[in-house]
Order: C-alpha cells, then structure tokens, then sequence
C-alpha cells in the first residue's frame, strides 16, 4: 500500500436542517428539525475528506461551524496525521473543556481526516484500519417514538420492512407505565418473536422509577434496556445492571474512551454503544473499542451509520449498528440495505458524498 502525503488546506463547516420523516418524541424532546453540519477537509493535494456532526440542537450549530473554522486555520499546512490533528484540535480548546462541544468539534476534524488519509490511500477505512468491506448487522431506529400503542403497530411494520431488519427499537418513558407496557405488547404482538426489539427509556427517569419500570419489562426477551436513568448517574446504572436480567445498554454520551472506561469499571452497563461525535471520531473509537475489547463487551453503535459500518468491520466486539437514514437527502449516494445489513460500498474513504444542490435548499 502505498499512499501520498496531504496537507491541511482549509477546512469548510456548513450548517444544514433537514425534516425528519418521523419527529423525534422522547420524555426528554421533542425534535421535528434534524441539525448536521457539513465537514470538509480540504488537501492542498486536492483530496478532500469528508464527515458530519448533528449536534441535536439548531442553535448549537452557531458554536461548532466557528470552532471547525478555527481548526482549519490553526492547521493550515500541518500534515494530514488524524491521530496528531485530533490531539491538536484538542488541546487548543483545553481551557474551556474536553468535553461537550470541544469534543464534538474535534471529532468531526478527526472522520474527515481519516476520510482523506483513506482516499489517499485509495481504500476503503476499513481497509485501511485492517478489515474488509462487507456487511454489518444493523437495526432499525428511524421511529417507534412515543406514539399511541395502535399507531406503533403499523409502523414497527414498515419499519422492519424499510431493510428486512431482524431489530427494531422501541422508545418509552410515557407519563404511565401501563401505556409503555401496551405499546411494547403492541409493538411484539405485530411482529411476533422473530425480531430482536431493543427498547430506550432517553434517560426519561429518575432512579425510583427505573427501578420500577425495568423490573416490569424484563421478562420480556428484550435485546437491552437503553439510558433508563440520566447518562452520568454510573452508580445508579450499576444498581440497575446488577438487579435485571435484561442487559443496560449507556454509550451513547461517553465523552472519549476514558468515560467508556469509568463506567465499565463501575460495571454501569452490560453494553456499550459509542456516538462519533462525542467518543473522538475514529481515533476515540478506537481507542474505545480496544477498551470494550478487554472487557468481552459488546459494542453497538449510534448514529453516524456511514462511519459507524466502516469500523464494526474493525471492532472486536461488534454487535449491532444502529441504522437510520436522516441524512439521506442530502447524499448524493447512501448506502444500501438488504437483509437488516448495511452494506459497504467499495470505494476510498467512507463513501460520503454530498448532493450540492440539496445542500443548497437547506443550508441556513
């Protein structure tokens, strides 16, 4: 393998919103208008690496696309060395934290990076970290928010359709518990007991009533009990763990691998599932991933489909990808689904490429 060497010309963040097809309605939010922006790493080379946030909150945009801008400044001319950048990124906003928005900048420099030292190379990343493209077993996320129990049946229907999924995921966290347990009946009475339903309480109760409410639904054969209690309650979440059958599952707000590796010393949840944005992009990854190896956990993913199919192929204890397609309007070519599969294309990089004239009607 033989690549060239880049350097960092100028990075271009660009705040995009989209509609989500099916609002997102949690206890916690509701969020009808899905934020991302847009990385893009410019090479003096010509390569440009590619990757994206979504941050959740519309407004919050206005502090990311500056502090990506700022990175692009501060790195001009520095080598493409992903590992190096990220540490850099960092570093630079030590004073105001390593965590929350800090990291989900550095993140996002941190996938385009990869994104272009792959393109380099002419491989996909999955090659280039040591794997090989082929599928990875995903589950369907796209809905089954906090909806009448009726309502839930029809669409957990549509939703295991969208793929062939063998896995769907269940929101809960109504004001009363008997309208979660009629929403999960409905939702397993329509699909019998062949899909694998994970259920995500997004961290919608206090400890009482998580001990209460989980104890309820765990003879229900679920796949995992997601976030039940507020993300950095670690004790609670091992109170939990140690009390149900049914296995917790936290991740999805670790801050860098050295969180993943608090809560596992807690022993605070039986799986991990890592958000790019927030663990480090592919370098927290990896390093979390080397983490959740040593401890035989099962790693899952969260959003970020994409990036997230790429390194499974590479994590030692992959479990599920968590698929939704969000961001599919504005890619010119997203990747394809059969079987409840997502399947790699064959070409250098992570395969993003934006629609630009998408981007444009959307861009704010």
């Amino acid at each position: 393998m033989s690549t060239i060497s880049l350097t960092v010309r100028h990075i271009s963040a660009r705040a995009v919103v989209l509609r989500l097809k099916r609002p997102i309605v949690a206890r916690i939010a509701t969020i009808a208008e899905w934020p991302i922006v847009l990385v893009d790493l410019l090479t003096e080379e010509g390569i440009v690496g590619r990757s994206y946030l979504e941050p959740y909150i519309v407004r919050s945009m206005r502090y990311l696309v500056p502090a990506l801008n700022d990175f692009g400044a501060m790195l001009r001319g520095r080598r493409v060395a992903p590992v190096e950048l990220f540490d850099a990124a960092r570093k630079s906003l030590h004073f105001v934290g390593y965590e929350g928005l800090s990291m989900i900048a550095a993140s996002g420099l941190d996938m385009a990076a990869w994104d272009a030292l792959a393109k380099a190379a002419n491989l996909p990343l999955c090659v280039l970290l040591g794997g090989s493209v082929g599928p990875v077993k995903s589950y369907n996320s796209n809905g089954l928010w906090l909806k009448e129990p009726a309502a839930l049946a029809d669409e957990a229907m549509e939703l295991r359709d969208e793929g062939g999924f063998t896995g769907l995921k269940l929101r809960l966290g109504r004001e009363r518990a008997s309208d979660d347990i009629a929403s999960l009946d409905a939702v397993r009475n329509a699909l019998g007991e062949n899909i694998q339903l994970m259920v995500d309480f997004n961290q919608g109760l206090d400890f009482a009533e998580a001990l209460q409410r989980c104890h309820m639904i765990d003879d229900y054969g679920l796949a995992w009990i997601e976030e039940p209690i507020v993300y950095d309650n670690l004790d609670g979440s091992a109170k939990l763990a140690s009390q149900l059958r049914t296995p917790i599952q936290l991740g999805e707000n670790f801050y860098g691998p050295r969180e993943m590796h608090k809560a596992i010393q807690k022993n605070a949840s039986d799986l991990v599932m890592p958000d790019f944005m927030r663990i480090g992009g592919v370098t927290g990854w990896l390093r979390a991933a080397a983490i959740a190896g040593a401890a035989g956990i099962p790693v899952s993913t969260h959003l970020y489909p994409e990036i997230a199919a790429h390194m499974m192929r590479v994590t030692e204890t992959a479990h599920w990808l968590e698929w939704q397609d969000w961001i599919h309007p504005i890619l010119k070519a997203p990747y394809q689904l059969s079987d409840g599969q997502l399947h790699i294309p064959d070409v250098p990089g992570i395969g993003l490429e934006w629609d630009e004239h998408a981007v444009e009607r959307h861009l704010v």
